[in-house]
């Protein structure tokens, strides 16, 4: 006889994240989270800066960054953290959040991928985004200057060179060359 594993809550893993470890829930288990290098982060931030710069200027809502917590799933709860994300005006909420995780999806939702990050994983968290609701996923690969975007699970694009990056459906004239991403 095997014994039963303990599943953790969403508002168990938000004491486990006061103590200073980076991790995410998936379906009760918690999964540590390494630290990312400095060209993640600087990808991470130009990208980030981009969507702020155009969502704050337009009044659409706001960019969430430091591997915010979206409360996917319940029973067992499922608690992912994207590099970057938008959330629109109107499904933010009003005053005071405290300290839980927003409930649902962003509206778009970026991951650059690790050097330690298996596929697997990868697919496994965009295809969760796309589930919990996510209009737009942006997968950003800073070794091969490639960002995938899933705007469903048959929408795929895959962008290199001297694309630019655009944000439909969530935004209609966001666009920023790759360029600017991975100089």
């Amino acid at each position: 006889m095997s014994a039963q594993k303990t599943l953790v809550t969403a508002d168990e893993l938000v004491r486990i994240s006061a103590q200073g470890q980076r991790c995410e829930l998936i379906e009760g288990a918690v999964v540590e989270m390494a630290p990312t290098g400095v060209n993640h982060g600087l990808v991470a931030n130009r990208i980030a800066v981009a969507l702020t710069n155009y969502a704050e200027s337009r009044g659409l809502g706001a960019v969430l960054v430091g591997e915010t917590g979206f409360l996917l799933r319940q029973d067992p709860d499922t608690v992912r953290a994207p590099d970057v994300a938008f959330v629109a005006k109107e499904r933010l909420p009003m005053g005071p959040s405290g300290a839980g995780y927003f409930e649902g999806a962003p509206d778009i939702a970026v991951e650059v991928v690790s050097p330690s990050d298996y596929a697997s994983q990868v697919q496994a968290k965009t295809q969760a985004w796309l589930d919990a609701g996510a209009r737009l996923v942006w997968v950003v690969y800073p070794e091969s200057r490639t960002v995938v975007t899933c705007r469903s699970q048959r929408a795929v694009t895959v962008l290199s060179g001297h694309d630019t990056l655009d944000a439909k459906p969530v935004f209609d004239d966001f666009a920023v060359p790759l360029e600017d991403v991975f100089r």
